[in-house]
């Protein structure tokens, strides 16, 4: 008869640690990519043909309504993060499954599909935003000065983080003696006909089209917008955390 053979506490452990190196490795890219589709479809939802055109980040409803949507998955995701696993990196890690998804999609549907030009539907940039909520977190340990603080500067400074991205398209040009911006131009070359809506409004004889006095006050109004919303989501994950079912899971 055959020695049965048992392994010894050492193995058992060693087993156990590469079983979940394996673990982590299949279920870590599973988890981003679930935050790359849910975000996707959140944003394309909530924002849409907002952040989809250059011509349409204008200094009214493109910088009020983006980071209202933002916040969402951030502030859920980041309360799970936090609270299950200690992990001060809901919001950065939720922008960059955004980001990423966001390139992907207009390159491929966008350029790719709809032969419109990269440069007039590339992807804003939201990551520097998630990193201030994740560092006010981490300096705070507080949800209440993370969304005071870190939720105001969410909402105030997405116009000023993507100026540098739009301020070659707020340059002025004529056009049949109108002035407008070359955005304003580029929507008049790209005409989207889906819905009369998509035919963009030129508001001429002013310089109203070139970020006036609007915008910074749009900024300040949509920081405090942002931190209500902010808090309100973090509350519903702190709801969902508490479950039975996520409980047995982390």
């Amino acid at each position: 008869m055959s020695a049965v053979t048992t392994n010894t506490p050492a193995q058992v452990a060693d087993f156990r640690h590469r079983l979940d190196i394996t673990v982590d490795w299949l279920v870590i890219p599973l988890v981003i990519m679930l935050f790359a589709a849910v975000f996707s479809v959140h944003f394309a939802l909530l924002v849409g043909d907002w952040d989809y055109w250059i011509d349409w980040r204008d200094r009214r409803w493109w910088p009020l309504v983006t980071p209202l949507a933002l916040s969402v998955i951030p502030g859920v995701f980041g309360y799970l993060l936090w609270d299950r696993l200690r992990l001060p990196v809901g919001g950065t890690l939720t922008i960059l499954a955004l980001s990423a998804a966001a390139w992907v999609s207009r390159y491929m549907n966008f350029h790719g599909f709809g032969g419109f030009p990269m440069d007039m539907v590339f992807p804003s940039t939201f990551i520097a935003l998630g990193l201030i909520l994740d560092t006010v977190l981490v300096l705070t340990r507080s949800w209440f000065w993370t969304g005071l603080i870190g939720g105001y500067l969410f909402g105030a400074l997405i116009y000023p983080l993507n100026w540098p991205l739009l301020a070659a398209y707020h340059v002025p040009l004529e056009l049949h003696g109108n002035m407008l911006t070359v955005a304003d131009l580029m929507g008049f070359e790209y005409v989207r006909t889906a819905i009369p809506e998509y035919v963009r409004i030129i508001e001429h004889s002013t310089l109203r089209t070139f970020g006036g006095v609007v915008t910074p006050l749009t900024a300040v109004f949509a920081g405090f917008l942002t931190v209500l919303s902010y808090w309100f989501w973090v509350w519903i994950g702190s709801l969902v955390s508490r479950t039975t079912w996520l409980r047995k899971i982390i």
